[in-house]
């Protein structure tokens, strides 16, 4: 996982120096509730995972940056999640939901931007590993969402977020060497956000299910 430079403090003394997760993780939550038994195994946008690997991914990383937020270093952060395809367990119904909330709780404090963390077995400034979380969650949801064959209406200063952190690590000519999520899907410059930025994370944003 390549990481961004830190981006720049807040300007507010006291204020958390990023997007307040809630509108991100609540559809996300939303689009999960939906999912039935017999969907874990359609297709997504990550073409190497089912909706069920896309949906354990979602739970490993939920834990892993929730941790990160709160400094509690472990095998959560330490684990390379390319290291294993994930799955869901049994109980993700209950345990995703749950961890996205105590992963947006764990952003809003203002300490959990400050010093260094680790995630994904990096060790980065805080104030990165807050944006790629977010943005973890936001592309994730969509490649969901799209699997789904349901719409993603999400929230402006999210969007705003994942476009900060990914334009800078793709280079014109969309190079993966730089990137975040491989190499990047050219999308006209008038598109709306929410393409844009699914383009810079290396997705068709016109991908539907076969």
């Amino acid at each position: 996982m390549t990481t961004p430079e830190t981006p720049a403090p807040s300007a507010t003394p006291g204020a958390v120096p990023g997007p307040d997760f809630g509108p991100a993780v609540k559809l996300v939550a939303d689009l999960a509730a939906q999912v039935r038994d017999d969907q874990l195994d359609a297709p997504t946008p990550c073409e190497e995972y089912r909706v069920r690997h896309l949906l354990g991914h979602l739970v490993g990383l939920t834990a892993a940056f929730r941790d990160a937020a709160r400094k509690d270093l472990g095998p959560s952060t330490a684990t390379n999640p390319g290291s294993v395809t994930p799955d869901v367990d049994a109980d993700w119904r209950t345990a995703l939901p749950r961890q996205l909330g105590e992963l947006a709780d764990a952003w809003r404090v203002p300490e959990a931007w400050e010093g260094m963390t680790q995630a994904g077995g990096l060790t980065f400034p805080a104030a990165v590993a807050g944006p790629v979380a977010l943005n973890e969650v936001l592309i994730h949801g969509w490649d969901l969402a799209r699997a789904l064959g349901e719409d993603y209406p999400a929230d402006r200063a999210s969007l705003e977020s994942s476009f900060e952190l990914l334009a800078p690590n793709a280079d014109a000519d969309g190079d993966a060497e730089d990137s975040l999520f491989g190499p990047v899907v050219p999308v006209p410059d008038d598109a709306d956000l929410l393409d844009r930025v699914i383009g810079l994370a290396g997705r068709d944003p016109g991908w539907t299910r076969p």
